[in-house]
């Protein structure tokens, strides 16, 4: 199995979920200096320099954000202090990169980061999650990750889907309520596999994009389609994109993706064939590496591996038998 601690998997608070329905949950912990608050917008946060996540105290959040805004509830730490996010508003829309993609989702590029109010103290700035999620604790990534996803969430279901009505916040954050006929909406997770494929001389298949950077290659992905196994779309995603026929699936992990709102579920897949014939849409590249090639193309910058916070990474790892 790849290893149970992936970066954005770990998580060590109390998510306290018996605690979203009561109303006076946010209100009473905005009360409370004890408790900490971060900044989240657009698949960021506030962080430091180490980097670590600014955790702020209400008061402080106070006087940066003075107008009112919507509240998510995180959890609850050991002490009894709650933990919440405060969704700040962009100054610019920011493109939505690789949202609408089902070609290695777990890898989309980086879009321009958000630019949203308010000005930061010195010390602090906005950092992507993509970017520093394997650099945190535990506590800190799972406190980003929760955050990230349901602002994600809000940001694109901001009506009723049954009616079009305004939706607003309801349970601390955990739920959207029609205005018009009182219906609630929860958060969504779209499944999505990913896939190491290992060839009969155990090769690894990696593939590059079509919107990525040269030089970018990573595992396949794909979203699991409506009435489908998690084992047959790792077949259709790799015949799709590849034209590699694949036989055994074997689950190996998984780990949240909140850009905007997968949950990837890795496999190692073994092919039965090796001619590879790429889309030309999706990828418009894939090839069969030895640890040896890999390694080789690595340390020369022909290939730039998956990010470090990705399950990508850890699959091409755990068949590598070791960090790339």
């Amino acid at each position: 199995m790849v290893p149970d601690d992936l970066p954005l998997s770990r998580a060590g608070i109390d998510r306290a979920a018996l605690l979203r329905t009561d109303d006076r949950a946010v209100p009473d912990a905005l009360a409370d200096e004890a408790t900490r608050v971060l900044l989240v917008c657009d698949g960021s946060v506030v962080a430091t320099a180490e980097p670590r996540v600014a955790l702020l105290a209400p008061s402080d959040v106070a006087r940066l954000l003075p107008e009112p805004g919507e509240w998510l509830l995180l959890g609850r730490g050991d002490a009894g202090e709650v933990y919440l996010a405060r969704r700040v508003p962009e100054r610019r829309p920011a493109p939505r990169v690789g949202e609408a993609s089902d070609v290695l989702v777990h890898a989309a590029p980086d879009g321009p980061a958000p630019d949203p109010e308010p000005d930061l103290p010195e010390g602090l700035g906005w950092v992507s999650l993509r970017d520093i999620g394997a650099a945190l604790s535990a506590d800190e990534a799972g406190l980003a990750t929760t955050a990230v996803a349901l602002d994600s969430w809000h940001a694109r279901h901001p009506r009723c889907p049954r009616c079009g009505a305004e939706a607003r916040v309801g349970q601390s954050g955990w739920t959207r309520v029609c205005v018009a006929d009182g219906s609630e909406h929860y958060p969504r997770t779209d499944p999505a596999v990913i896939m190491a494929v290992v060839d009969a001389d155990d090769r690894l298949l990696l593939g590059h994009a079509a919107h990525w950077a040269a030089g970018r290659w990573s595992t396949l992905a794909g979203f699991v389609e409506a009435g489908e196994s998690l084992e047959h779309a790792v077949r259709r995603e790799v015949a799709e994109e590849t034209g590699v026929v694949v036989g055994d699936v074997a689950y190996r992990g998984s780990q949240p993706w909140p850009f905007p709102a997968s949950l990837m579920l890795g496999f190692r897949a073994s092919a039965t064939s090796t001619d590879v014939t790429v889309d030309g849409v999706e990828l418009t590249d894939a090839r069969w590496f030895s640890r040896e090639e890999l390694a080789t193309a690595v340390r020369t910058g022909e290939v730039i591996p998956p990010g470090r916070a990705s399950i990508a990474r850890a699959l091409v790892e755990e068949w590598f038998g070791g960090p790339l």
